[in-house]
């Protein structure tokens, strides 16, 4: 790999960290009441994700249809297999509860992502409409409509959001 792939590969990831890290920003200071702050944070965060797209599509990241589901297949399932239970043991080994759950939460979703991507690899150009929702304490995304309290963490059926 050359050294302006890796370097791709870096702004890559601190881009597409940015965009996440404004979006919480631009969160707090709405509940802050600091609308134009927040507004900014957006701002910047949108154009964070135009960098982030550019510099992967100068990595050759981005392919069909097929392919982008099989390489979400792909890092999902590393994500549930290996990534997440080895922070769950390091985090249970440092006592760190709150990172445990945070791990584990995360580790449960990720399953869910694979099983949905899996399907929508399988069915690939049936285009049958489905509706998403994502829970907004812990990220499980569910079909059609959400349940009356989350599975993996509890929470009422109004945490859920739809997603367009």
């Amino acid at each position: 790999m050359s050294k302006t792939e890796k370097n791709l590969q870096e702004a890559f990831a601190g881009e597409s960290q940015a965009n996440r890290k404004y979006l919480a920003f631009a969160q707090k200071a709405e509940e802050e009441g600091y609308k134009q702050v927040a507004r900014l944070f957006r701002a910047a965060a949108e154009a964070e994700t135009v960098h982030a797209h550019n510099h992967l599509r100068e990595l050759k990241g981005i392919g069909t249809t097929r392919e982008n589901l099989e390489a979400a297949i792909g890092g999902e399932t590393h994500e549930f297999q290996n990534m997440y239970p080895d922070m769950i043991k390091e985090a249970e080994k440092e006592g760190n509860e709150s990172a445990k759950r945070s791990f584990y939460v995360a580790n449960e979703v990720e399953k869910i992502h694979a099983e949905l991507y899996e399907r929508a690899h399988k069915y690939l150009g049936d285009n049958e409409e489905v509706d998403y929702y994502v829970c907004q304490v812990c990220g499980n995304t569910v079909e059609n409509e959400p349940p009356d309290n989350c599975p993996i963490c509890g929470v009422p059926r109004d945490k859920f959001k739809k997603v367009d």
